[in-house]
């Protein structure tokens, strides 16, 4: 005979708690966060909920706490493989806990940041995770007026609205301009597309690396507004060729662009890296798989994903990181197409 099911409320979270031999804060503790359970006792509850019957109600919680479960993610692009492996990571995190995940798009546009970030305010996110550091002030304001943990990822900076995880684009560009360098090129162009704040910090890092060369050259930079793809990298480079012929370099500020290079060079009877040098930018799959493989800076995007979320839900639990702001660093990949001349 089935034990008696009750009616929802603290009383049925009590019988839950009674059953399954704990405490009622404990009970209450699972359906908060059931990673702070041991495994046993996570099984004994949920065993004794489902026996009882038990829903928690997330809404009279969610309105209890003036915060719901969700964490909301704002990312500039749905299609672009960089952001599908943050998601990867905060996904991999989230999955089995209590929060779900609410994912827009801005698009690259800081008034649709603005927008959404509205959106959610009005929400009440249990926390926030947040591409870029470039908000506008109106942004801040409202990021700031939230009242829930916010993870600002991909970059860093010296003034995070709460918490941050990523790594310096300027410190990455300088590496892979001093690596080239110091293969022996001296003639490095720079090819760039759409231009947002995370390639502006990438070309400052290349205008000035190769400033304190005595190397800057303004014709060796062509740039674009226009969204990044492997047909814009053959097309940039064709103009570059155009204005500078003896260029023996190229640092491309994404791996679709760098692609573009390889395939315009193969057109062109371009030997690389006897000929041209290329170095891209995030380290996507087919990199290490090109022929030549291309060398490219590897940035730690799942991890950035994984992080973020860790330090959403350890804020929420009052667990917040001593270090608000963690570097992850970046690795330079130097494979075939960056060595040096006559290797």
């Amino acid at each position: 005979m089935g034990r008696k099911r009750t009616q929802s409320g603290e009383a049925r979270l009590t019988e839950v708690a009674k059953l399954a031999g704990v405490s009622p804060i404990t009970a209450s503790r699972f359906f908060r966060n059931p990673e702070a359970l041991s495994v046993s006792k996570r099984a004994r509850v949920e065993s004794a909920a489902k026996e009882l019957g038990y829903v928690p109600n997330l809404a009279a919680r969610a309105l209890a706490s003036q915060r719901s479960e969700v964490i909301g993610v704002m990312i500039p692009s749905l299609t672009n493989n960089v952001f599908s492996d943050v998601l990867r990571g905060i996904y991999d995190v989230s999955q089995g806990s209590r929060y779900s995940i609410q994912l827009v798009n801005t698009r690259y546009s800081i008034l649709q940041e603005e927008k959404l970030l509205r959106l959610f305010q009005a929400q009440k996110p249990a926390g926030l995770i947040v591409t870029g550091i470039n908000q506008t002030a109106e942004s801040r304001a409202v990021m700031q007026a939230m009242n829930c943990p916010i993870v600002q990822i991909m970059e860093i900076g010296p003034e995070p609205v709460d918490m941050m995880v990523g790594f310096s684009h300027y410190d990455a560009s300088v590496a892979a301009i001093s690596h080239l360098l110091t293969q022996g090129h001296t003639r490095i162009g720079f090819l760039g597309a759409r231009m947002d704040p995370r390639v502006q910090r990438r070309f400052d890092g290349y205008r000035d690396a190769m400033k304190a060369a005595g190397l800057l050259d303004q014709r060796l930079i062509v740039t674009t507004p226009v969204p990044t793809s492997v047909t814009m990298g053959g097309t940039l480079f064709a103009d570059l060729l155009t204005r500078v012929p003896d260029i023996d370099a190229v640092f491309c500020v994404n791996d679709d662009l760098a692609l573009g290079v390889l395939f315009e060079c193969e057109r062109r009877q371009i030997s690389v890296p006897e000929s041209m040098a290329i170095v891209g930018f995030n380290d996507l799959e087919f990199m290490a798989s090109a022929v030549p493989s291309l060398t490219s800076v590897r940035t730690n995007r799942y991890e950035m994903g994984r992080h973020a979320v860790t330090m959403v839900t350890e804020a929420i639990d009052d667990r917040r990181p001593a270090n608000p702001v963690i570097d992850l660093g970046f690795e330079l990949m130097i494979r075939q197409s960056s060595l040096a001349k006559g290797a």
